[in-house]
């Protein structure tokens, strides 16, 4: 398939059917070297089965950077169910979800993503040791949109400490996309930290009128925006929260801000267009960098959970965009090129480490 051309790197591609539940599904295992495989499941009514393919291949190749750029010992993947969320679910397919997850021996342990709840997977669960992401009264975290949220802040304070030369976000306005389990926190972290006026934009009707109750609760400056419009709004950070492929030719010439620091994964439609915003003049924060923080938390699962260690280490955000800005700079790379450089080479110094055989003792990250 033309498609999985353009993708070769990937370890495992697994399509799922289980014709009594609905289930159909594909998980997509990118590369493994830094452990197994770790990344969430996502639901949409995807308009075709080469379309969810697609998705899920860029999801886990993204993965692997987060990981790695979150310096965390797992690799790279990800599963999408094809179906609406709000019409398709059901226990037995998320238990059908569950055997198929099992079956890869963990070489993939997956959870909550767009579409999907922590509830959903305590059905999984029942099949398969491999998830994470539970909700506190099944053993798990709890919701990993908090420190996912936290984790933005941090890149965008970090970006506003490169643009501006102070991370204080007091007087600075924003552009948000999308008010899922992220972006709603992200707002309201924005408000915490002073921002002078957020707009937002979302597909819910239900998420707009949330918003604006909390806003007027807040006594905070929110305006709503209508879809494609929020490309235009004159702010100082543009956040998308929503679905990937965003950044691309017809919406960059658009964009009237000085950085661009999101939740969404995969945000740039191809790898040029993240030289576009650098040529443009358009900081733009590496969406698998900051978004780190719930994985984070997912990850820290299988070590023991420890709220204090994770908001700790989501914190390092701030630190680690800004290592990339600067190394953007010392190189004169676009930001994107930067940071996939700086994975590179993390992930090429741990598989000459792992060539050290040492008998009798297992990875470190077998802990289940």
């Amino acid at each position: 398939m033309a498609l999985v051309e353009r993708f070769p790197e990937h370890e495992q591609v697994i399509f799922c059917h289980d014709p009594e539940s609905g289930l159909r599904a594909i998980i997509a295992l990118h590369d493994t070297t830094l452990g197994p495989a770790l990344g969430g499941c996502r639901m949409r009514p995807y308009g075709s089965v080469e379309e969810a393919l697609q998705d899920v291949l860029r999801l886990a190749e993204g993965m692997t950077y987060k990981c790695a750029a979150a310096d965390l010992d797992f690799g790279g993947g990800k599963a999408v169910i094809l179906g609406d969320p709000r019409t398709d679910k059901s226990p037995e397919l998320f238990r059908a979800l569950g055997r198929f997850v099992a079956g890869l021996g963990g070489r993939f342990y997956t959870g909550t993503d767009m579409g999907t709840y922590p509830e959903d997977f305590v059905h999984a669960a029942k099949e398969c040791p491999y998830i994470v992401g539970l909700p506190e009264a099944y053993g798990g975290s709890g919701d990993s949109s908090v420190p996912t949220a936290y984790g933005v802040v941090m890149g965008i304070k970090a970006t506003a400490k490169r643009l501006w030369g102070s991370d204080d976000l007091s007087g600075r306005t924003f552009a948000v996309q999308g008010l899922g389990k992220v972006g709603f926190k992200v707002v309201e972290r924005l408000w915490d930290e002073g921002a002078a006026k957020v707009y937002v934009t979302d597909v819910q009707p239900e998420a707009l009128d949330r918003i604006a109750q909390r806003a007027s609760a807040r006594g905070a400056e929110l305006e709503i925006v209508d879809g494609a419009a929020i490309y235009d709004v004159p702010c100082d950070v543009f956040v998308p929260c929503a679905i990937g492929g965003i950044l691309n030719d017809e919406t960059i010439p658009r964009l009237q801000c000085r950085a661009v620091v999101g939740a969404a994964n995969n945000q740039l439609l191809e790898d040029r267009h993240g030289d576009e915003l650098a040529r443009r003049g358009i900081l733009y924060a590496p969406d698998y960098v900051v978004n780190a923080g719930g994985l984070i938390q997912v990850a820290d699962e299988l070590y023991g959970y420890s709220r204090e260690r994770v908001m700790k280490k989501t914190e390092a955000i701030y630190d680690m965009v800004l290592a990339i800005y600067r190394r953007a700079d010392a190189e004169g790379l676009s930001t994107h090129e930067a940071a996939r450089r700086l994975v590179a080479e993390r992930i090429a110094r741990r598989r000459r480490i792992s060539s050290i055989f040492i008998p009798g003792v297992a990875p470190k990250w077998r802990l289940r």
